[in-house]
């Protein structure tokens, strides 16, 4: 793959990362963007933008304005800031179902939104990270497994708007991601039947690359052995 750059958000996280370390290690310049103010300093970024709400419009497009102003046109981006809760529909609450459409599909929405303006007219790539439980929702992933769901609507709708412009929409839909946060939650758990961040991380750069250059709108299941 050529030195392109790749646009990461929620960078600051597990997966984001360890996609911004496989991208970087693969040749990429990677920007990553957060909502955390400080950003991990890694050699894998060739910008970090820290303090940038995803969920505001104006924000997210200043960070991309600089993006622009900074390094010019982009060539991908992953979308993998968002969010998780667990509550049942009868003792939840409905603001959980605000919560996580704000977290799951605005972000990806408005992320998109800002990010086409600068993409090369060659076209290039996007990677929304979905969720398995958008295929079948577990017990107390109601909200979750609903915004996830509208992520792949929104990868599918947006593949074939951009069609024409040759830039490729794809979603990856991972099962448990072996995370601290996760092996905190259920200590208990087979964590070596969880998928590993690092193949995630190895999905989204195929999805990223010109092997991949004849998918888009898929919706492609990375479970593990769940």
């Amino acid at each position: 793959m050529r030195e392109s750059i790749i646009v990461v958000t929620g960078v600051a996280g597990a997966l984001g990362s360890q996609v911004a370390e496989v991208l970087a290690q693969a040749g990429l310049r990677i920007v990553g963007i957060d909502r955390a103010e400080t950003i991990p300093h890694s050699q894998a970024m060739a910008l970090a933008l820290g303090g940038i709400d995803l969920v505001d419009e104006t924000s997210t497009r200043g960070a991309f304005a600089h993006i622009k102003q900074t390094l010019g046109e982009i060539d991908g981006l992953v979308n993998i800031a968002g969010g998780f809760r667990w509550e049942t529909v009868e003792k939840g609450s409905l603001d959980t179902w605000d919560l996580m459409y704000q977290m799951n599909v605005r972000t990806a929405l408005i992320a998109c939104r800002a990010a086409l303006p600068l993409f090369r007219s060659s076209g290039g790539a996007i990677v929304n990270i979905g969720a398995a439980a958008a295929q079948k929702a577990a017990l107390g992933m109601g909200a979750y497994a609903a915004s996830k769901s509208a992520v792949a609507r929104l990868t599918e709708s947006l593949a074939e708007e951009l069609k024409d412009k040759s830039i490729r929409v794809n979603a990856i839909l991972p099962s448990i991601i072996d995370t601290p946060a996760n092996r905190k939650e259920m200590p208990d758990a087979a964590f070596d039947r969880w998928v590993s961040p690092v193949s995630l991380a190895e999905v989204i750069k195929f999805l990223l690359s010109p092997a991949s250059g004849d998918i888009t709108g898929a919706l492609l299941p990375v479970t593990g052995r769940i």
